[in-house]
């Protein structure tokens, strides 16, 4: 009985890539550096009073887990949606994803913790040491959103979730939880934009290989659809109003690439690319499931004869 559970653990914690094993050692080194010495926080982490002499702080903060929960969380969520969303993006694109997010959240994490000074006077937006790998997962979320958007995950018989909404659910606990504790309310900035930073990421800047587009500029991944169906007139209209004012130089050169002629997108263009992406992404999620039905099946094969030879 004891082997055949060891199979099936072997079977969920395997097809783990390369690059993801790598990174999860890097969490792994950077959280047991700063619980061994403590002084590393000053240099690693992102402490907003002391970014400017400090300035690689912006790169190091998203790869420091100043805490073994955020450690262990941090490394199997990288392992597992990593071995989803890596096959389907690339390896190399996976690793830009991963380092842009990080960056770009620390910076707004950085400017929000100056401004929050400014406002309030209080010296522990200045000095607290702020890190984590949390931005990149609420990160992944949306890149699963993007691609899987009408997978359902059984959390029970009667309770069935679509993962386009697990971004905004999981944000919307973190908020809430925020308001109990004060060391929660710290993860929030690193979370909220790296939920924004990533659908930034995804929605205009994402190369693709196999075409010379950018982004994923469908109707189905608007800023709109992290929020309930009657939000959205509301929503619409603010986030136009960023679109323009953030993305409208990338949205133009897109139109002059060739995105749209008038209001009639052309053939092959981006919505016919996004669909594709969420077919391959669907595929390649099948095929995983497929392999690790059929792997667990031959172990358990396996152990059947071993335990008959074992009676004989």
């Amino acid at each position: 009985m004891s082997s055949r559970l060891a199979s099936g653990g072997v079977g969920v914690f395997s097809g783990f890539t390369r690059l993801c094993k790598g990174l999860a050692v890097v969490l792994v080194v950077g959280s047991v550096i700063v619980q061994t010495f403590p002084p590393a926080v000053t240099y690693l982490t992102l402490i907003p009073a002391r970014t400017i002499p400090f300035a690689w702080n912006l790169i190091t903060a998203g790869y420091i887990e100043q805490s073994l929960v955020g450690m262990v969380v941090s490394t199997l969520g990288l392992l597992f949606v990593g071995r989803l969303l890596e096959p389907i993006w690339g390896s190399k694109e996976f690793l830009k994803f991963i380092v842009v997010v990080n960056f770009l959240t620390s910076v707004c994490v950085f400017v929000t913790a100056i401004a929050f000074y400014y406002i309030t006077r209080q010296e522990s937006y200045l000095y607290t040491p702020l890190s984590g790998f949390h931005g990149v997962l609420l990160g992944f979320l949306v890149g699963v959103k993007q691609i899987l958007p009408d997978q359902e995950l059984s959390m029970s018989p009667q309770l069935k979730l679509k993962t386009k909404w697990m971004p905004s659910l999981v944000l919307l606990l973190a908020i809430v939880i925020s308001f109990l504790t004060a060391e929660a309310a710290s993860y929030l900035p690193t979370l909220i934009f790296g939920t924004y930073m990533s659908w930034i990421y995804l929605r205009y800047l994402q190369s693709h290989p196999e075409t010379t587009l950018r982004g994923d500029p469908s109707d189905e991944f608007a800023f709109s659809t992290f929020f309930p169906s009657f939000l959205r007139p509301v929503i619409d209209p603010i986030a136009s109003i960023f679109d323009r004012l953030l993305c409208g130089r990338s949205r133009v050169s897109d139109e002059a690439d060739g995105y749209t002629v008038g209001s009639a997108p052309l053939p092959g263009s981006d919505p016919v690319e996004a669909s594709r992406r969420r077919e391959r992404g669907a595929r390649a999620l099948e095929e995983r499931l497929a392999s690790e039905k059929l792997s667990a099946g031959v172990n358990t094969e396996e152990l059947s004869h071993r335990d008959a030879a074992d009676i004989v």
